[in-house]
């Protein structure tokens, strides 16, 4: 803590900021006994304290300021750290049973006992977050454990007993944040960091209830100016904490308005009543009284009354609606004249019951300046020294993003434990990847991922840091959250698909490999098309006659037959892989825009630009159809129903030549798989036509042939096709 040249025990410096003083005392321990080798008292110069919440933190931190170099004048060193405790109006307490189960029987050790209290904490933290109706953030500024369990057995102290399950009750005390940030600010403009917080009733009663007492049923009352702080013990424990805004200051204030005098006075007069016969002062129009103390009291007596039967219902509802065996009362307030009387007359206690604690609760408390009367008032100071021996190394305050932590120190704390405690999310720390887009290709789900973004940048005390840099105690750490990278950009023409995956036909003898054409959710689109979440792309499995026309640049001579694998067509008739064409070229051109085709052609002109054809002379062995003993089927080798009516839907395919209208066409009937299916709309059937009538997956390939008989016999796809025909698809199994 602070450090000394003169003892080897360092200096614990506590403050007790109250409503109308604050008390400052420097100490250390040896053994069991508190050495107090300086204290200094000084007031309020206005009420920059109300009801335990600081309200000027320039003024209060200006008395701090004195109050320490008062002191540091006495010890003759630096106080740099100090232990402070808080109150105030708004106090929530919530009790809780938190357990923990190790995965083997074993020895409790001191570090489980802290975690314990760490889950109990969190877990009072949520339920308070749930049931807060109020505007205030809440900050835990204390807790006590009522009981231990080890194996659902009630233990005092469970560390070095061996246990598969342990838990515990607890109460944790809370306290608005803005309370707690008044604090902070007020002890930081005096040049301090706070070594240890707690809550007031927590410091006094480890001081007045000594634990051989905490057996019985009873109250501790530490009245103040601004709040009159409570708590109760009950079968060895702490079972509850309250606190009521009524206290010293009320009847100060009666004071004030009743003798027409300034606060400071009318403090003087209230503890004047308690010592002396006669009070003499001036009003504030200088004029002197002399008043006998008798008549204070009978003035302060009915806010005495409303104070003390306050007090008693807290102590009642803390109590489960009973009153307990005995109360002890600290602070100044409680010195007021008639005050445990009142109480005891409230509580249903004899007299002798309800006791002021002072002198008789500090004998393990020596104080090395003899002026010093142990008295009640004395009593929450020296608590606050005591609680940080019994805190040291629990718990670390540090700032994170401007937001106060308080964490348990295991030894091992990072960064990254902060943030998780503050609710910083996950994503705001690591890089996030911009948006996603997911899409299928020929049936085949695909996602493109989003960029990474930048990590989130840190700093600790104003130096770079990371999530897993140490923490310090007290320390202000800045996370600026990590940033999202670009969303997801693919187009088509960066699909392996689109430059992989190509379509030969044999154009007059010679080989034209052309890429195949891309839908998109059934419509055309050209290489530069950005895909989008949830697109459906195939890749075509034919161009029409005319498409590969365009594609070859060429004028084709419609005049004369063109032929398909020895059939007469027209430029929409679906040229499937390995197909033979033979047509008669008028002039090579380039693609005219004016074509009732230009949506397609443009597409065709995407494709061409980033497209090798290769052209070389085959035999017209290689023209010839697929079968069972040749090369297998590609996936997307023959159209599918879809697909044939995708492009027949297609504007080049409404488009039919004079001769194809004058055709007449006929239905046919065979049988495919066992299956009867009527084939229609055309003049003439080839097997490859059975593909538009029957459904059959061509995409479960897995690079297998397809068997294709007909009437028991390997056929060509471009084998004709007659009512009764039996006919066998199926893939050949290697």
């Amino acid at each position: 803590m602070n450090e000394t040249q003169t003892f080897e025990q360092p200096y614990v410096f506590g403050l007790d900021i109250g409503t109308r003083n604050v008390v400052g005392t420097v100490g250390y321990k040896e053994g069991n006994e508190f050495i107090v080798v300086a204290q200094y008292v000084m007031q309020h110069e206005t009420r920059a304290v109300i009801d335990g919440q600081i309200h000027d933190i320039g003024r209060v931190g200006k008395v701090i300021q004195t109050v320490k170099e008062e002191l540091e004048k006495q010890i003759e060193c630096p106080l740099t750290e100090v232990c402070i405790a808080a109150a105030g109006r708004v106090l929530k307490t919530v009790t809780t049973n938190v357990e923990y189960e190790y995965p083997e029987e074993t020895v409790v050790t001191k570090e489980d006992i802290h975690t314990l209290d760490l889950l109990g904490i969190e877990k009072a933290q949520s339920l308070l977050k749930e049931k807060n109706d109020t505007r205030y953030k809440f900050y835990c500024v204390g807790y006590s454990v009522v009981k231990y369990y080890l194996n659902e057995e009630v233990y005092s102290n469970i560390e070095g007993h061996k246990a598969e399950v342990i838990s515990e009750d607890i109460i944790v005390t809370f306290l608005p944040e803005d309370v707690v940030d008044g604090l902070y600010s007020a002890v930081a403009q005096a040049g301090l960091e706070v070594a240890n917080m707690t809550l007031e009733p927590i410091a006094a009663i480890d001081v007045a209830i000594p634990e051989s007492f905490r057996m019985l049923n009873i109250a501790l009352v530490d009245v103040g100016a601004g709040t009159s702080d409570i708590s109760v013990t009950k079968d060895g424990s702490i079972i509850a904490y309250g606190m009521i805004p009524l206290a010293g200051d009320e009847l100060t204030e009666l004071i004030v308005q009743h003798y027409l005098v300034d606060f400071q006075t009318a403090e003087r007069i209230k503890l004047t009543s308690t010592t002396g016969e006669m009070i003499t002062y001036k009003d504030i129009m200088m004029i002197e009284h002399s008043i006998p103390a008798k008549e204070v009291w009978e003035l302060i007596e009915p806010v005495t009354d409303k104070m003390t039967t306050a007090v008693a219902e807290k102590i009642k509802e803390l109590n489960g609606g009973q009153t307990v065996s005995a109360t002890f009362v600290v602070g100044g307030g409680g010195k007021i004249h008639g005050y445990t009387e009142m109480l005891a007359d409230k509580l249903g206690l004899p007299q002798e019951r309800v006791a002021l604690r002072g002198e008789e609760v500090l004998q393990e408390v020596t104080f090395e300046q003899p002026d010093i009367e142990k008295d009640p008032l004395i009593v929450t100071p020296i608590g606050i020294c005591l609680n940080y021996y019994d805190q040291k190394n629990s718990f670390i305050m540090v700032h994170l993003n401007g937001e106060r932590i308080k964490m348990y120190d295991n030894n091992k704390l990072l960064i990254m434990d902060a943030a998780l405690q503050a609710g910083v999310a996950n994503e705001d720390l690591f890089p996030k990847r911009g948006k996603e887009v997911n899409y299928t290709v020929n049936g085949v789900a695909k996602v493109e991922r989003g960029l990474q973004g930048e990590s989130a940048v840190i700093t600790m005390n104003g130096k770079p840091a990371g999530i897993n840099t140490r923490l310090e105690p007290n320390s202000e750490i800045e996370i600026c959250p990590s940033t999202a990278g670009a969303d997801a950009m693919i187009t088509i023409e960066q699909l392996e698909e689109y430059h992989t995956s190509t379509i030969t036909f044999i154009v007059n003898g010679r080989k034209i490999v052309c890429p195949r054409f891309v839908e998109v959710n059934g419509k055309l689109e050209p290489a530069s098309y950005l895909i989008k979440e949830g697109d459906e792309i195939e890749t075509r499995a034919y161009y029409t006659v005319e498409q590969i026309a365009e594609f070859m640049d060429v004028e084709i001579d419609t005049e004369k037959e063109i032929i398909v694998n020895n059939r007469v067509v027209d430029l929409n008739y679906f040229v499937y892989e390995n197909f033979n064409i033979e047509w008669t070229i008028l002039s090579f051109r380039t693609h005219e825009s004016d074509t009732t085709e230009e949506k397609t052609a443009e597409s065709m002109e995407e494709a061409a630009d980033t497209t090798e054809v290769s052209e070389e002379n085959v035999s017209d062995s290689e023209a010839a159809g697929e079968t069972e003993d040749s090369t297998p089927v590609d996936d997307a080798s023959v159209t599918t129903d879809e697909e044939t009516q995708t492009a027949e839907e297609s504007p080049a395919d409404n488009e039919t030549s004079e001769e194809a209208k004058e055709k007449e066409t006929h239905s046919v009937e065979v049988i495919i798989n066992g299956t009867p299916v009527t084939l229609t709309g055309r003049e003439s059937y080839m097997f490859v036509d059975l593909f538009e009538f029957y459904e059959f997956d061509l995409s479960a390939s897995a690079g297998r042939a397809i068997i294709t008989k007909l009437n028991g016999q390997n056929a060509q796809y471009t084998a004709e096709l007659k009512d009764g025909d039996v006919i066998e698809l199926a893939w050949k199994e290697k």
